[in-house]
């Protein structure tokens, strides 16, 4: 279950380039070029109706997939808890995963049964909300799940179950706290703007003595209080209309009875008199600037107007701090604002990582200077256009799901909510329409004056988790009183039979992957083609051999730092120019490498597919690699390899690889695919035309394009941009990835984390490639043991033992061996016996020692397979389907081969498959307070131990 903390701005994360995928055929023809269609207007057209007892219903139907959306709001936040009693909300989101009255289990269980997608429940300053994604045939197991915890809870929650998520919330803040610039630096920002008695001031997630101090009558009387059908929204989106979810939501809810309605709170923003500012030390490898204030609330008149300020300011790559900050003053490694609008005040929030050596005040008063410059002069034209064009096509890319963040029924969700109509996302789009010059310069100068708040964090020896955190005491009441429902709504008698329990499904959509289409250009170059119209946007993917392993006898992070630079200017536009361009067209254009491959991927407007097109094809034929630009990207990029060793997760996945593969093999880097600081400081411009001359060839290539759009119109379109590219004929083979054997014994590597408050465990070997013949069925095994929540390391370390937020395992895909990987972020305390837990778990699943059962393989099975036919939602979900399966060279018809012999599965073939584990073969690495683990994880006994640095050298 997520948190999403107060909500800072983008930040670029490198992760484990490793994906699993499946994937099907290919054919047909070209023909004469179609004229682009204009966009779409999008509307998600809604029915509504209100139950008896006050629950708010919201239907949409969407056919293109057999798949309903579930998701429920409630309109109870942290916002509405008292001082003392700090957390509840977010508690409650765990406490309500636990299961019910009426079905004392996981609630996850049922839904993986069904192959439910896109499940998980969050809680942030104003509402909790839980959504699912599940067949259309399994509706009526989910409405019974959601309404069971609704009207049938408590029953189910003793003293046990709240002290087990408890603890799973606790590790779940020591993990937030645990990575640099932790989340206790959101929490001082908030503390700072918001007076002590406003609810805003504290942290959703709660205080340590808050939770602590939670008592079973606490969290029983707040759920009784607030947690009714009247205080909540549901919405169905997908394969429904609204008479089926009229019959079926009367059928599930409205039995239940009303609780007291929750008072709306009036707007409350802040009035400051004065700018404050502090200095927090923190063990971080460079400096940060944290700029915010308090400014309107969601739906406030001013709202679009912000959102577009902080869009020229810092909310693109051709943002004003960008191009003050990072290309021209080269002060700061990266920029970026955002404008977050909650229910009663909104925050800005501008962040900017300071360049090394250079003095954290010089980039505070660069950010003043140019936001007092926006407010004097406001955006041009020009800017304004592009910010309009970026949200408009961020909402349209949002929208193109049912379910999740940012899709169709999250906004008609959110808009009901918190707006009191769920079409509120119209007034949204025509207040961007409308949206002035002026009215954006006005909005600036409004809220961007006195009463800021500025944190600047510095590198030093106290970690930002050790800053106390502030003690309020609890009302003199425990529990609070309870208040009296409402007693304007009335339930319905229900035919429901509780007692049988979750309602069976027992049929399922058909397997349906989209059709293909295909053709080849005039050199040669092959075009795969999915057409989808429901969404005016179109999805382009140029993909090359050469990934991370291509750098083998190269400097490592080449293949990486070669394909960033390709958009770092190109063709006729320089850096700025070619960030501005896309903002222009409302088109976002990536490019970078992966461990086997590297690609370009465009996202454009249907309607302005041709001149994004243009974009490609400068980023991959004509790539500038200017030495001013490169020398920019390779600060920003040293500093980002700092960033990884100081993240105790992307420090460990820094290590494991080479530890595993062994010196001189190709995928024995850091998974990050970053390189390291020396490789990266020696890199020059003739290592970056020379991998782009090796690797993007033409006859390498293939493109793959779903969207709003036909082969008649796409392949002349792409003909034009690249059918006259010609490959060189001295072209390199890719890497021999040679087979590597197994350690023989047990390793464990610690690497210190002076002051951590969790330990990161990391533990893998080496398994046969994607392509092996026994790959599904070992994938389907670590199901079993790690690869779902309610696997056997998750369930260990997490429910049962409450050490953990999460534990889990997987291999992902590679052309050569992949590795096996388990991980668990665990309290400093237990790291020990979380080691032991997890070698237990691994020896007893491998062994057979705990034998793996019909019901565990029944999951995994429908996990696996039920899931296949809402699987393909999303455009990129079929991209990169496709993707894989030319990948790694996959027959036609893999995705039904992948099916039968997941249907095929047996007790018996899962456990012969989790014999490829070897226990007496495995690394571990530990990241973690040397100080508080190093003598007990020696005393385990696991293997011969040796301590290392982050960058795997031996330390003694």
């Amino acid at each position: 279950m997520s948190h999403p903390a107060s909500s800072f701005p983008r930040a670029a994360a490198l992760a484990l380039a490793l994906t699993a995928a499946l994937a099907a055929p290919a054919a047909a023809l070209a023909a004469e070029a179609a004229p682009a269609r204009p966009a779409a207007a999008v509307n998600i057209a809604y029915d509504e109706f209100t139950l008896p007892n006050g629950l708010r219903v919201i239907v949409h139907t969407d056919r293109k997939a057999p798949i309903v959306a579930v998701n429920v709001w409630y309109h109870v936040g942290s916002k509405n808890e008292q001082p003392g009693r700090t957390g509840f909300a977010h508690l409650f989101e765990h406490l309500m995963f636990q299961g019910s009255e009426n079905h004392r289990d996981e609630f996850f269980g049922p839904f993986e049964l069904v192959g439910a997608t896109d499940q998980n429940g969050t809680t942030n300053l104003d509402r909790t909300n839980y959504f699912q994604n599940v067949p259309t045939t399994a509706l009526d197991m989910a409405l019974w799940m959601e309404s069971d915890r609704m009207g049938h809870l408590l029953g189910a929650i003793d003293q046990k179950t709240l002290d087990e998520q408890r603890g799973v919330v606790q590790n779940e803040k020591r993990q937030g706290e645990n990575q640099p610039y932790g989340r206790r630096i959101s929490a001082r920002l908030y503390e700072a703007l918001f007076p002590a008695d406003h609810p805003y001031s504290w942290q959703t997630i709660g205080s340590m003595a808050d939770l602590d101090a939670a008592s079973l009558d606490d969290v029983k009387t707040w759920f009784r209080s607030w947690y009714g059908p009247n205080n909540a929204v549901l919405v169905l989106a997908g394969d429904i209309d609204a008479a089926t979810a009229k019959q079926k939501a009367l059928r599930y809810f409205g039995d239940i009875p009303a609780t007291a309605t929750l008072k709306d709170l009036p707007a409350r923003i802040p009035k400051r008199a004065r700018d404050t500012e502090e200095n927090i030390p923190d063990r971080v490898p460079q400096a940060r600037v944290y700029r915010a204030w308090p400014v309107a609330e969601f739906g406030a008149a001013d709202g679009t107007d912000l959102e577009l300020f902080a869009q020229v300011l810092g909310g693109s790559a051709a943002s004003r701090l960008d191009e003050r900050l990072v290309h021209r003053d080269r002060i700061a490694d990266s920029a970026s604002v955002s404008y977050n609008a909650a229910e009663i005040a909104g925050t800005l929030v501008v962040v900017a990582n300071v360049k090394q050596g250079v003095e954290p005040a010089k980039v505070r008063a660069a950010i003043d200077e140019e936001i007092q410059r926006l407010i004097a002069q406001g955006p041009s034209a020009e800017e304004l256009e592009r910010a309009k064009t970026a949200s408009r096509a961020e909402f349209v890319r949002g929208v193109e799901r049912i379910g999740g963040f940012g899709g169709k029924s999250d906004v008609l969700a959110r808009c009901a909510v918190f707006a009191g109509k769920p079409g509120c996302y119209r007034d949204d789009l025509a207040a961007l329409d409308k949206a002035s010059v002026a009215s954006v310069q006005a909005a600036g100068r409004k809220w961007l004056g006195v009463g800021s708040h500025t944190i600047v964090v510095v590198p030093g020896d106290t970690p930002a988790s050790a800053l106390p955190e502030i003690a309020r005491a609890a009302p003199a009441s425990r529990p609070a009183a309870l208040p009296a429902p409402d007693a304007r709504f009335k339930t319905v008698k229900s035919d429901v039979d509780r007692s049988q329990g979750v309602p069976q499904t027992q049929t399922f959509p058909a397997l349906k992957f989209p059709s293909r289409q295909s053709a080849k250009l005039a050199n040669g170059i092959e075009v795969v083609l999915v057409e989808r119209h429901e969404t005016p946007v179109v999805q382009v993917q140029m993909e090359f051999p050469g990934g991370f392993s291509a750098d083998l006898g190269r400097k490592t992070g080449t293949a990486s730092f070669a394909m960033a630079m390709l958009d770092e200017g190109a063709g006729d536009y320089g850096a700025l120019q070619l960030s501005a361009r896309k903002e222009t067209l409302g088109a976002e254009l990536s490019s970078g490498a992966a461990l086997d491959s590297a690609s370009v991927a465009l996202s454009a407007l249907s309607d302005k597919l041709e001149p994004s097109l243009d974009l490609l094809a400068d980023v991959v034929r004509r790539p500038r690699f200017e030495a001013d630009e490169i020398e920019r990207v390779r600060a920003q990029w040293l500093a980002g390899i700092k960033q990884e060793k100081a993240r105790p997760q992307t420090a460990a996945l820094r290590v494991l690889p080479p530890l595993l593969y062994g010196a001189g093999h190709a995928y024995a880097i850091p998974f990050t695919g970053s390189g390291t600081e020396a490789s990266i400081a020696s890199i020059q411009r003739e290592d970056l035309l020379r991998f782009h001359g090796d690797w993007l060839q033409p006859q390498r290539a293939r493109v793959i394009v779903v969207g709003d759009t036909t082969l008649a119109q796409i392949v002349p379109l792409l003909e034009r941009r690249f059918g006259d590219w010609k490959g060189a004929a001295d072209a390199p083979a890719a890497p021999a990835l040679a087979t590597v054997p197994r350690p023989k014994a047990p390793r464990v590597f610690l690497v210190d984390q002076p002051g951590a408050i969790q330990s990161n465990v990391y533990v893998g070997e080496l398994t046969a490639p994607t392509g092996d013949k026994g790959a599904i069925d070992f994938d389907f095994a670590n199901g079993v043991l790690g690869g779902e929540f309610s696997s056997r390391l998750n369930m260990n370390l997490r429910e049962d033992k409450h050490w953990a937020y999460g534990a889990y395992s997987g291999s992902g895909s590679a052309l050569g061996q992949r590795p096996w990987i388990a991980r668990a972020a665990v309290q400093s305390d237990k790291t020990a016996e979380s080691l032991a837990e997890l070698k237990r778990e691994i020896e007893a699943f491998s062994g057979g020692k705990r034998p793996i059962l019909d019901a565990e393989v029944a999951k995994v099975r429908a996990a696996n397979t039920l899931s296949l036919p809402g699987a393909y939602e999303t455009n990129d979900a079929v991209l990169d389907q496709i993707g894989a399966d030319l990948r790694y060279g996959r027959p036609a018809d893999y995705i039904l081969q992948y099916k039968a012999r997941n249907d095929a599965m047996t007790p018996a073939l899962a456990q012969a498959a989790a014999k490829t584990l070897d226990p007496a073969a495995l690394t571990w690495v530990v990241v973690g307070d040397l100080s508080k683990i190093e003598q007990p994880v020696r005393a385990l006994g696991l293997g011969e131990v040796k301590v290392i640095d982050n960058d795997g050298k031996p330390v003694r």
